[in-house]
């Protein structure tokens, strides 16, 4: 597991880690680059992470772990406010997360990669970062689908949702071009996630009210 206090030498090479390997992938990658980069000896890698592997895997946990320090979730862990609003608390915070320019652009980077060329460690990662996000988005959106219990409707509706915040950021050269108002500040993007909880709003509180299917 991560530890939160980190080495400066280990907090160091984790970061240019990130950076290397959100440029070139995992298999084009070399640990000497890394440690090059890091100002580190080679065997760095090995005494802190075994191999090339444990330090990509610690790489990963780490971005992680830094988008959530970055965007701490409390306020949607919150299970007395209403499922509206903590379904928009979500929304913002997703979607704010995947359009930070700053290093974290390079999080955001690495994660895709590893999305669209997974290696071994994304079952780990599955387990530890992302099935507890889908895990609380559908407790959020249960209620607001009320007596549903089909579970293929609620991940259909959760991925869709996700599905709307993930275009602004894998289609974001395109809507540079062709809508760049939409992502041009803060405050746009925000009215953006406002957007995508209304429109989720909706789209659940229709399939809630729709007449059950009979066998």
């Amino acid at each position: 597991m991560l530890k939160t206090n980190i080495e400066p030498v280990i907090d160091r090479i984790l970061h240019v880690a990130i950076e290397v390997f959100a440029e070139y992938g995992f298999r084009d990658t070399t640990v000497r680059e890394i440690c090059n980069r890091a100002n580190v000896n080679v065997a760095s890698v090995n005494y802190y992470f075994r191999s090339k592997e444990g330090l990509y895997t610690q790489a990963l946990a780490f971005a992680f772990h830094e988008a959530n320090q970055l965007y701490p979730q409390d306020s949607i862990l919150n299970k007395t406010l209403a499922p509206e609003k903590r379904l928009s608390l979500f929304i913002d915070n997703f979607l704010h997360k995947l359009m930070d320019d700053s290093h974290l652009g390079l999080h955001s980077k690495l994660i895709t990669r590893e999305i669209a060329d997974p290696t071994n460690a994304l079952n780990g990662i599955i387990a530890t970062a992302i099935a507890p996000q889908i895990a609380l988005l559908k407790e959020i959106i249960q209620p607001l689908l009320g007596t549903i219990t089909d579970e293929t409707i609620a991940h259909r509706c959760l991925l869709s949702i996700l599905g709307q915040c993930l275009m602004f950021k894998h289609s974001r050269s395109i809507i540079d071009h062709l809508y760049p108002e939409l992502i041009a500040d803060d405050l746009a993007i925000k009215n953006c996630a406002e957007h995508i909880t209304q429109f989720s709003i909706i789209a659940l509180t229709q399939i809630a009210h729709q007449p059950k299917k009979t066998s």
